[in-house]
């Protein structure tokens, strides 16, 4: 699967951009980012708040035959996403199953799984955002940024890079057989 980069300078939400860009029929796949996102989008109608600096990507596709069930993904996707991230930080990060990954007990990264479906095809959208730079002053969770926990420079769009790599290549089986044995 290819994914395109499409890429915005400030948006309200990646996953409406998605939702868009599908009902559209511009594109079947591709990965949205943004420098900026005003209505940042979380789980259960929360906010995602998005300080400029950090990571805001939806990566977005129609479920094919052979992939894992949307349902599935929400296991595979945090697996993904800490194998990425787990390049950077010095401290081991933690999945707050379904859509949450911690360091030290503090949000670093939030993930929005959201499935439409369009003249009988089934697309799945995958908002990502990760506190890279900054992290929010949240009265209703602690967060932490990336930068926080490395010794290594964080690159946006090398880890965006990184995430657009295993998503493309994805041995869909792996992933499957690796959250079922957690």
């Amino acid at each position: 699967m290819k994914l395109n980069l499409i890429k915005f300078g400030t948006v309200k939400s990646t996953n409406d951009i998605a939702i868009k860009i599908i009902r559209s029929k511009k594109s079947n796949a591709g990965i949205i980012i943004s420098d900026n996102q005003t209505k940042g989008r979380g789980t259960m109608g929360k906010q995602w708040i998005s300080l400029n600096g950090n990571l805001f990507a939806s990566i977005f596709f129609q479920l094919k035959k052979n992939m894992p069930k949307p349902e599935e993904f929400s296991l595979i996707n945090p697996l993904i996403i800490k194998k990425v991230l787990n390049k950077y930080s010095r401290i081991d990060i933690k999945i707050k199953w379904p859509n949450d990954l911690l360091i030290k007990s503090r949000k670093v990264c939030g993930i929005l799984q959201e499935l439409i479906k369009i003249d009988k095809k089934n697309f799945l959208i995958i908002g990502i955002g990760i506190n890279t730079i900054n992290s929010p002053n949240n009265k209703k969770f602690k967060s932490i940024s990336l930068l926080e926990c490395s010794d290594k420079m964080i690159n946006n769009y090398e880890i965006l890079t990184n995430l657009k790599k295993n998503y493309e290549l994805s041995n869909w089986r792996h992933w499957k057989y690796k959250y079922k044995n957690l």
